[in-house]
This record gives C-alpha cells, structure tokens and sequence, in this order.
C-alpha cells in the first residue's frame, strides 16, 4: 500500500503526528521510500529526532533502522504557499495533520484558525492543482468537532473538508479523503493530561458539567481510522470511526479514584458542545457501513455519479448515545495505561 512511496506528514511533530510516523517507520503498509515530517517549530523537531536516536533498543530495532534511513524533517508551515508546494514535490501521499485545535483558543484568535485550518488546506490544494504535482493520495485529519460546529475551531475543520473533498474536482488525478474522529486519550491540550496534573497537584478537578459526553479513542485507534481510510475509502469519503463515548465527569472519578480529591463544576467553556457528534442527521443518509467505520459518501452529486449506497444509519451518530458505563471508563483507562499511579514517574508513557 505505502510501498516505496514518498509520504509528507504536515503536522509531524504533534500528538497524532508523532504516532502515525512511528507506525509509517514500523512499514505495517509497506516499506515507504521516505517520510519528510513537516512543521513549524524547530524545537519540537529536534526533540523528535533525538527522541528516536535515545529509544535504540532490540524492540525498537526496526523503527531505530528506518528512522535512520527513511525519516526527513522539514521546517515549514501550510500557511505558506511556496513552503508546502516545495515540500509537496516528488510526494506520492500526504497525510494532513496540522491544525490548531485548541477550541478555547480558535475563540479567541479565529483568523489564526483560519489561516491554520482553512488556508493550509487550500495551499496544499493550488498547490497540487497549479504546479500539476502527482500527488496520488491526500488524506485530511478532521474531528467531530466539525460536525454541526458552534465553534471556531470545528468551524474552521468542516470547511477543510469541504475543501478537500471538492479539491477532487480541481485535481482529478488525486484522491482526496478525510477521516473525522472525537477526542484522542491523552493528547497534547486533551482533558486527561489536564485532570492527571490537577490531582497530582491535590485538586481541585474541574469539569465543566455533570452530563457533557465525549467521544473516546487513543492515539492509535486514530492512526488506525487513518490507514483504513487510505486503503479503501473512495473519493471524497470521510471515514468515521466506531467508537464509544463516555461521561467526562466518569473520566474524572475514576482517575481520582479513592484520592481525597475534590472536584468543583466550571460549566461549559467558550464554544464547547455538551455532546459531541460524528455523523448528523443529513449526513446519516449519505453513510455507508464499513465494518469498523461509517464512511460518509460527499455531497457533490459530481463525485457519487455512478455509485449505488445503502444508507447505514437512520439517526445522527452521538456521543449521547451508547455511553459506557463507569465500571467501562475504569478499564479503557486501565486497558490504555492511564490511571495515575502513586510514584508519577511511572505513568504511563502515552503521557510524554
């Protein structure tokens, strides 16, 4: 699948960025030609790159071997055009991982999101189109957010992918997907790391409200909803993982546990949702299933000409729905290595 091709991972040095170069490295979809990790902040780079050099050990062996022969880093930002339309020269796959996803602060700085989240898009795009790059494959990162948005952020993100998906009208030579998911355990700016460093430092826990919900999946399962949308999603599909959801407030307790921790209610914070939704009642109709996702077909009548689809759903796809129970959030949790322990210099290492 990503047999000697050459792959460009904007975003690189982010939360998802980091995992889906360490699965790229481990060729699970074939030996890749090379990676070029692309971003904006040489600092992040250089803690990537002696991160790999530091982690040499018989388990990582062929990780450590690629990294040496296959990995590029790359300063740049999609901001600019004439950055990421050099980066894009001679790439066969690119995987859109950078984004400003902080909703609090998209509020507060929206053109910044903008330029971000809409703008970077858009470059890589013209780019493709105008410099006739033989790109095969683009695959957009999007979130739930973007579904029914009320923030800038998830705003900002439903119009990257109809911009995305458009965009295989402008470059018909290239596929372009996307694939949107709910809130990755134990990402950068994530409520984990927040609550584990509020009880580290004895509380309080803050939460917003006692009902909000959210869609849960790790770092993997996210680059797992990636590779499964590059290998079999159709031209302007967006793949939508399966996904359970869980009470924020489950979350909170269960990694206080019996600590004498005290949790104090904030409610909801600027352009925050109190349930989140992956698929809405329009885009039901145009789902299909794909086992372990939904794909939603595009809009455009232009990219369904000729394609016949059963509708997989009849109602919109919430995190208010099929919520686990508390015992559940416990052993996700547990099963991801995320309940604090005694001595925080063994948590676990999703956390670093």
């Amino acid at each position: 699948m990503l047999n000697q091709k050459t792959i460009l991972v904007t975003g690189g040095t982010g939360s998802l960025g980091k995992v889906l170069v360490r699965r790229l490295l481990s060729s699970e979809l074939g030996m890749p030609r090379k990676i070029i990790v692309f971003s904006r902040d040489e600092a992040k780079q250089h803690e990537m790159r002696i991160s790999y050099m530091n982690k040499y050990a018989a388990t990582d062996e062929v990780i450590f071997r690629n990294f040496q022969r296959l990995l590029e880093f790359r300063i740049g930002d999609v901001r600019d055009f004439h950055s990421i339309a050099q980066a894009l020269h001679g790439v066969d796959v690119v995987f859109n991982a950078a984004a400003l996803k902080q909703v609090p602060t998209c509020e507060y700085f929206p053109y910044q999101a903008v330029m971000t989240n809409i703008g970077g898009p858009e470059n890589i795009v013209r780019a493709i189109q105008e410099l006739n790059l033989p790109v095969q494959t683009v695959v957009g990162v999007s979130t739930d957010k973007a579904c029914k948005p009320v923030n800038v952020m998830g705003m900002t993100k439903s119009l990257q992918e109809r911009i995305f998906i458009q965009a295989n009208m402008r470059c018909p030579q290239t596929r372009f997907i996307c694939v949107r998911y709910g809130n990755v355990l134990a990402s950068r700016g994530s409520v984990i790391p927040l609550f584990h460093d509020q009880i580290r430092n004895g509380g309080p826990v803050t939460i917003t409200t006692s009902d909000m919900t959210r869609f849960l999946l790790s770092l993997d399962q996210a680059v797992d909803t990636i590779f499964a949308a590059y290998k079999d999603a159709n031209r302007g599909e967006t793949y939508i993982p399966r996904v359970p959801s869980a009470r924020v407030i489950d979350i909170a307790k269960a990694l206080i546990g019996d600590r004498p921790i005290k949790t104090v209610f904030t409610g909801i914070r600027p352009g925050e949702k109190l349930h989140e939704i992956l698929i809405s009642e329009e885009e039901c109709f145009r789902s299909v299933d794909r086992g372990r996702y939904y794909a939603i077909r595009p809009m455009l009548p232009e990219l369904n000409e000729g394609i016949e689809y059963t509708a997989a759903l009849q109602a919109e796809f919430s995190s208010a729905n099929n919520v686990m129970l508390p015992s559940e959030a416990v052993d996700m949790l547990h099963h991801y290595h995320l309940l604090l322990d005694d001595d925080p210099e063994e948590d676990g290492e999703l956390l670093r």
